[in-house]
């Protein structure tokens, strides 16, 4: 068993409880030891623009940036789709710390070595 857990999240703030429990189970994963990353698809990568996850939050109570400034703080990579990311004029300077660019290339190579939780 892989100690390495990948969460690929295709939802943005459209739904608000779907990206929420993605960032809350990349938390949990990270706080049981686990390594963790995750992969923001489609309109998820609008959580990596600054400012964007002040204002999501679940119907459980979790605040999306209560629980990305966690991921931050423990260093947890969030790979943000690039042509996603392009399509929706998105910069490099418009993301958040910790957030970075990368393609599906490096997606599959990490879901290949991990758990992968899609949501």
């Amino acid at each position: 068993m892989t100690n390495n857990v990948l969460i690929i999240l295709s939802s943005g703030t459209d739904n608000p409880n779907r990206s929420t429990r993605a960032i809350h189970l990349a938390k949990v994963a990270k706080e049981n030891g686990k390594n963790v990353a995750m992969f923001l698809l489609d309109d998820a990568v609008y959580i990596a623009k600054k400012g964007i996850a002040d204002n999501l939050k679940a119907a459980t109570g979790d605040v999306a940036d209560d629980l990305l400034a966690y991921l931050q703080e423990y260093e947890v990579p969030i790979y943000a789709c690039t042509p996603c990311v392009k399509a929706r004029q998105i910069t490099e300077a418009d993301l958040i710390k910790g957030a970075s660019l990368a393609t599906a290339a490096k997606m599959i190579e990490m879901a290949c070595d991990s758990a992968v939780i899609s949501l």
